[in-house]
C-alpha cells in the first residue's frame, strides 16, 4: 500500500532576522543578515539573537491572560515554541479546528532545557545564597516544556514529546511527524524546534568548546572562524493529503522524505560516510534521483570540522551531478539556533523551492579548496522541485529531510 503523501498547511518561526515568516523570509532572500554583537556585557560576544527579550504580553497578542496563566511559567525556551506554533497553526486554517483535539501530535526538537530558568535557579543558590528557588523552576526548564506548553494552550491531546539530538533535534522531529503521518497514527503533526541558549552559562560552555567564531559565520569560506550560536523556534503543521485537501487547505509544500544515520564514531567531529548515509537514506525515501537537480540547504556551520566534511559527502553522493545542484547556508544569517536550526533551514528552503530564489551565503570571503560546492552566493534565480535539508550534529547524529514545491 502506498504511504499518504505528507504535506505542509503551516509554518511559523523567530529568530534574529524577526518574526514571523514574513519577516524571516524578507532578510534572508535580501542577505541581510541577524549576527550582532550581544546586548548585555555579561555576555559579550556575537550571535544571532532576537529584537525583544521573552514575555507574554510581546509574543502573545490576542491570546487570553487567563489562558496564559494556566501555562504557569514560561522559559524563552517554550515562549519561543508557542509564538511560532500560534503563527503555523494560524497560517494553516487550523484554529478551533476538530482535529486538533484528538487526530493532531506534537513533536518538538531541542537541544538542551530552558538555560535561562536553571541559570537564574544557580545564581540564586550559589551567588546569593538563597535556600530557595522559583517554585516553577523545574516544569519550566525541563526539555519537555515547549510540547506540554503547546498541547495545553493548543488544545490537543494527542501524542506530545521532545525529541533532543543536538543539531538534528528538529529535523528528527520533522521526519518522524512525516512517519506518524504515513502511519496512519495523526491526520496533523505540529513539529518543529525551539532554542533558547545564549545566556551566560550556555556561551560560556560553547566558548570553552572553542568552536565559536569571533568575528561572523563564513559557511565554506576560506578563513572561516567558526560558528555563532542563534536562537528561536520554527514550527510546521503537517498533515496527511487527505485531511488536507479535505478540509481545502492551503499547500505550502511536501515533506516527501526522511533520512538518518549515526556516525557511531566522534562526540564533536562529523564523518562523511555517516552524512553520506543519511542523504542516501532520504533519497531512497522519497525515490529522488541523485541527479535531480536540487536545492541542497547545508548545515553549513563554517566550522573547521563540518563544512569539508559535508562537502566530501555531498561529492561522495552525487559525483558529476553536483554542478545541476546549489547549496544554501542560511547560519550565515540566522545563526546556529542548535534544536531549531533544522526546522528553520528547512522551512527556509520550501520558502526557497516556492520563490525559486535562494537565499544567498553571507559573509564569504572567497574560495576553500576543501570546500568546493556550487554555492550560491549572490540572488539568482534557481527552480527545482526539491529541497534536502541536511542536519549532522553532535554526537554524531544525522537526519536529512526531502521537500518538494506544493
Amino acid at each position: 500500500m502506498t504511504a499518504p503523501r505528507v504535506l505542509v498547511t503551516g509554518m511559523g518561526c523567530v529568530s534574529g532576522l524577526g518574526r514571523g515568516v514574513a519577516a524571516n523570509w524578507r532578510r534572508a532572500r535580501s542577505s541581510d543578515g541577524a549576527i550582532r554583537a550581544l546586548a548585555s556585557p555579561a555576555t559579550a560576544g556575537i550571535a544571532a539573537w532576537t529584537q525583544e527579550p521573552p514575555g507574554d504580553e510581546v509574543r502573545f497578542p490576542g491570546v487570553e491572560a487567563d489562558r496564559l496563566r494556566r501555562l504557569g511559567r514560561l522559559d524563552p525556551l517554550s515562549a519561543f515554541a508557542l509564538e511560532a506554533a500560534i503563527e503555523a497553526v494560524a497560517d494553516a486554517g487550523l484554529g478551533g479546528h476538530p482535529s486538533l483535539a484528538h487526530r493532531t501530535a506534537i513533536l518538538v526538537g531541542c537541544g538542551s532545557g530552558g538555560n535561562a530558568t536553571i541559570e537564574t535557579a544557580y545564581e540564586r543558590l550559589f551567588a546569593h545564597g538563597q535556600p530557595k528557588v522559583h517554585p516553577q523552576t523545574i516544569p519550566s526548564s525541563m526539555i519537555a516544556a515547549p510540547a506540554a506548553h503547546l498541547s495545553m494552550l493548543l488544545g490537543v491531546h494527542g501524542a506530545a514529546f521532545t525529541l533532543s539530538s543536538a543539531c538534528a533535534s528538529s529535523a528528527h522531529a520533522l521526519g518522524e511527524a512525516m512517519h506518524m503521518i504515513r502511519a496512519g497514527r495523526a491526520d496533523v503533526v505540529i513539529a518543529g524546534g525551539s532554542e533558547a541558549c545564549l545566556t551566560l552559562g550556555s556561551l560560556t560552555g560553547w566558548r570553552s568548546l572553542g568552536v565559536l567564531a569571533s568575528d561572523t559565520c563564513r559557511p565554506f569560506s576560506r578563513d572561516r572562524k567558526g560558528m555563532v550560536l542563534g536562537e528561536g523556534a520554527a514550527i510546521l503543521v503537517l498533515e496527511s493529503e487527505d485531511h488536507a485537501l479535505a478540509r481545502g487547505a492551503r499547500i505550502l509544500g511536501e515533506l516527501a522524505g526522511y533520512g538518518l544515520s549515526s556516525d557511531a564514531g566522534h562526540m564533536t567531529a562529523p564523518d562523511v560516510a555517516g552524512i553520506a548515509a543519511a542523504i542516501l537514506a532520504a533519497h531512497e525515501d522519497a525515490g529522488l534521483a541523485l541527479d535531480e537537480p536540487i536545492l541542497y540547504s547545508s548545515h553549513g556551520t563554517g566550522t573547521a570540522l563540518n563544512d569539508p566534511a559535508e562537502t566530501a559527502a555531498l561529492h561522495r553522493v552525487y559525483g558529476a551531478s553536483l554542478s545541476r545542484h546549489r547549496v544554501i547556508a542560511t547560519k550565515s544569517a540566522h545563526g546556529h539556533m542548535i534544536g531549531a536550526t533544522g526546522a528553520m533551514e528547512f522551512l527556509l528552503g520550501l520558502l526557497a523551492l516556492r520563490e525559486g530564489a535562494p537565499p544567498p551565503i553571507l559573509n564569504h570571503l572567497g574560495p576553500d579548496p576543501d570546500c568546493d560546492l556550487p554555492l550560491v552566493l549572490e540572488s539568482q534565480t534557481f527552480e527545482p522541485d526539491a529541497l534536502v535539508s541536511a542536519s549532522i550534529a553532535f554526537g554524531g547524529l544525522n537526519a536529512v529531510l526531502i521537500g518538494r514545491r506544493a
